[in-house]
């Protein structure tokens, strides 16, 4: 809504990027809502980032799947995209594909981790196998000083009512965690 994820997403890439011989793209879904709903939301207009569809992910060797949090959850349009993805499904295209996941909330008691918890269960039906950061980010995961979103399910952000942009620290935890997926993604590759 807000540029939060895509912020997040474009630091991811870099991560990604940065791990020789891996090539990292940045998509988004299609919007669901009107934009004379966006307009009272005040939302800003939408970025020329490309926009998936589902049978682009079969062409993809791994993934880092980034949505906003409503209500615990993952967006109504990030839903949607996955819904999508039945024909993928029955023939597993996606299947002992790498996903990792990352979020923006609005608030500390947004859903940080449920949202990621409520994420799994799609990566599960599709056979992927999900890749959490766990505590490889170092001291960065044990912050206490400034508001930082993420967890060891993944990076995140807090966007508060839109106004907050990411933090340093929180931009580094996308770029490892980019950095991270990449490099198993490319492991997993080799072995195959």
């Amino acid at each position: 809504m807000y540029g939060h994820v895509e912020k997040l997403a474009e630091e991811i890439k870099k991560g990604a990027a940065s791990v020789e011989g891996v090539e990292a793209k940045l998509w988004q879904v299609s919007e669901t809502l009107s934009e004379e709903v966006l307009g009272k939301m005040s939302a800003p207009p939408k970025s020329d980032v490309p926009v998936i569809t589902p049978n682009d992910l079969a062409e993809a060797d791994g993934f880092v799947f980034g949505f906003p949090t409503r209500f615990g959850m993952m967006s109504a349009q990030f839903k949607a995209f996955l819904d999508a993805t039945g024909g993928l499904w029955r023939t597993q295209q996606l299947a002992g594909k790498p996903a990792g996941i990352f979020y923006s909330t609005g608030s500390q008691g947004g859903g940080q981790e449920t949202t990621a918890l409520t994420a799994i269960t799609q990566l599960v039906h599709h056979g992927m196998i999900f890749v959490p950061i766990g505590y490889t980010f170092g001291a960065g995961m044990f912050e206490m000083e400034q508001v930082k979103g993420g967890s060891p399910y993944g990076a995140g952000t807090y966007a508060g009512d839109g106004s907050r942009v990411p933090s340093e620290l929180e931009l580094a935890q996308a770029f490892h965690q980019g950095k991270y997926i990449a490099g198993i993604t490319k492991k997993l590759k080799a072995a195959a």
